[in-house]
């Protein structure tokens, strides 16, 4: 479906870098097989590597998702490592890499090629390891060496000639490294964009490389119990999409794409799914209800409804904001995209150390596909989507996550047989399903009336009345809209259906009515985001209402939150000559 050549030389600035670092003759070689034989058991192929340095929080992360994933002990390695997120290039080569290396060979988990073999071959003569995981206190970044010499192709493009990456991206070129590779620039991922997730594999020259990380040691060994919450009940929850509405001139539109590509994935498979085309992201004011995936660009900073509590990631949720810098520091609760993303509750991200270019980020519409249509591991699906090793993307998450691994009839069945409370989102993605399948809509409205589930759930109610007003019949939806308010809503879910009670009462005339939504929205919510908004299309409403109270109030609001500008400052008088 995806091919390399159709992302590559997009962008102004850098439309030779991808064609430079896929040009070479390795992409011309048909991609070998994973060996056939070595560990069936997926946490025996995993090794986890902490930091002796930070104990003993970095070792308890690791021991915890050992202990949960089945990782035998011999297979964690402790090194002394610095306690910072950046390391130089010396501490990476001195400290990680060399150690890992003679670890890995003296247990018996890879080989790697004798001293002077070709850098012609960079594949591991043998693994029997895929993953590499890093536990909370692995520094993120190797910093740039500026003593670094190489000889470097002329050709290189000046943003290429770096050496600076992410720690991850670094290790998963280990193969590579060992064998010679350039520090200088990105290197190809042969299997970008490879719908044969077996061949991302040591052998093939390529460690799927992730991290269990995070502001906290706590939200770091989180990540591994949302993620098996998600495995066990299924991925439930909303699907939210946020692109530029950039034109198709312009030379980052690709990454609009990417993400339109991402939300036709969530839609298809049953998620309810919400795409922005406004040019700015999601607005703080927007409710995002139960939120299972997320993608969106580029704002500095996490922003939007990800800055107003309640934030609600459900169990498994899979979050990614595409920006050059926001993973630069990953252990922060407020800084960047990464760190914050992941202490409200996400169980899976992606991030950049450092000025990637749009290029060779992960492919957005790549990354939803392999993980939810094609049911992949979350490793998989990051390096399958991923264009550049040896670069600056680092990749958050258990490795091993496959947030769809339930057949949907049989996981119905077993929701259904133990009256699961997460039944409702099954039953509503079997509507979606209809719905991406092109089903007419009243047959989905009569079998969500006749569903004993829908006279008490939030979600089910809500859903048919989105169904009636897709079908013009405001009224309909409007009993519905009110019925799933009183059926103990999110609170986030509350507003939504607050917000879309007010339109159709606006909508049909009953001006008075839309008022005491916004008077109960206004009592409960005082210091909620771009209030003023609110108030500007409440005092139209209460003017036709005639309703001189709330005219003064909100009147009054406004000129409070929305003062006039000050007068300029007037000349001061001639003094007589």
């Amino acid at each position: 479906m995806y091919r390399t050549a159709s992302i590559a030389g997009s962008l102004s600035l850098v439309a030779s870098l991808a064609a430079q670092i896929f040009g070479g003759p390795d992409l011309e070689k048909p991609a070998p097989p994973a060996p056939a034989t070595g560990p069936s058991a997926p946490g025996e192929q995993v090794v986890v590597v902490y930091n002796l340095n930070l104990e003993p929080e970095s070792r308890q992360v690791a021991e915890h998702y050992a202990a949960r994933r089945g990782v035998p002990a011999r297979q964690l390695i402790g090194l002394p490592l610095p306690r910072t997120e950046a390391m130089s290039r010396t501490e990476f080569r001195e400290r990680l890499q060399k150690p890992l290396v003679a670890a890995l060979a003296e247990r018996g988990l890879a080989r790697f090629p004798d001293p002077g073999a070709s850098p012609n071959t960079p594949g591991l003569p043998a693994a029997r390891v895929r993953y590499l995981v890093l536990a909370y206190g692995v520094p993120v970044k190797i910093t740039a060496d500026t003593n670094l010499q190489e000889n470097v192709p002329e050709k290189l493009a000046a943003p290429l000639r770096r050496n600076e990456a992410a720690v991850d991206s670094e290790l998963a070129a280990l193969p590579r490294l060992e064998a010679g590779a350039l520090l200088t620039g990105a290197i190809a991922n042969r299997f970008y964009g490879t719908t044969n997730v077996a061949a991302l594999h040591p052998t093939n020259g390529l460690f799927l490389v992730t991290r269990l990380d995070g502001p906290t040691p706590q939200v770091a060994r989180d990540l591994v119990d949302r993620a098996l919450a998600a495995e066990t009940n299924g991925l439930f929850g909303r699907a939210y999409f946020d692109v530029r509405s950039l034109p198709t001139n312009s030379p980052y539109y690709k990454g609009d794409a990417w993400i339109r590509d991402a939300a036709e994935t969530a839609r298809r498979q049953g998620f309810e799914t919400v795409l922005d085309e406004a040019p700015g992201t999601f607005p703080a004011w927007l409710p995002m209800p139960q939120i299972a995936l997320y993608a969106g660009w580029y704002d500095r900073h996490v922003c939007g409804p990800f800055t107003r509590a309640p934030v609600e990631f459900m169990p498994g949720a899979v979050a990614y904001h595409l920006h050059s810098f926001s993973a630069r520091m990953v252990r922060s609760a407020r800084a960047d995209w990464v760190g914050p993303l992941l202490a409200l509750g996400a169980a899976a991200t992606m991030g950049c150390v450092d000025e990637p270019y749009l290029d060779l980020t992960p492919h957005v519409g790549i990354f939803f596909t392999w993980l939810l249509t094609l049911r992949h591991h979350f490793a998989e699906a990051a390096y399958a989507a991923m264009p550049a090793l040896s670069w600056q993307i680092t990749v958050i998450g258990d490795p091993l996550y496959r947030p769809m691994a339930r057949e949907p009839r049989e996981l119905h069945a077993e929701l259904e047989r133990t009256r699961s409370p997460l039944l409702p989102w099954s039953v509503l993605r079997v509507v979606n399903l209809n719905l991406a399948a092109g089903e007419p809509v009243p047959p989905l409205i009569v079998y969500l009336r006749q569903h004993p589930l829908t006279a008490t759930s939030a979600l089910l109610a809500e859903k048919l009345g989105d169904l009636y007003r897709q079908e013009n019949q405001p009224e309909r939806a409007l009993a519905q809209y009110r019925t799933a308010l009183g059926l103990d809503p999110s609170p986030n879910q509350r507003l939504q259906l607050w917000f879309k009670v007010i339109d159709l009462l606006v909508a049909a005339g009953r001006e008075g009515e839309a008022l005491e939504f916004y008077a109960a929205f206004f009592r409960e919510h005082p210091d909620y985001p771009d209030r003023a908004r609110f108030y500007e299309q409440a005092l139209p409403l209460a003017r036709k209402a005639g309703d001189a109270a709330r005219v003064a109030q909100f009147e009054q609001e406004l000129a409070r939150l929305r003062p006039p500008p000050p007068p300029p400052p007037t000349a001061a008088p001639a003094e007589p000559s």
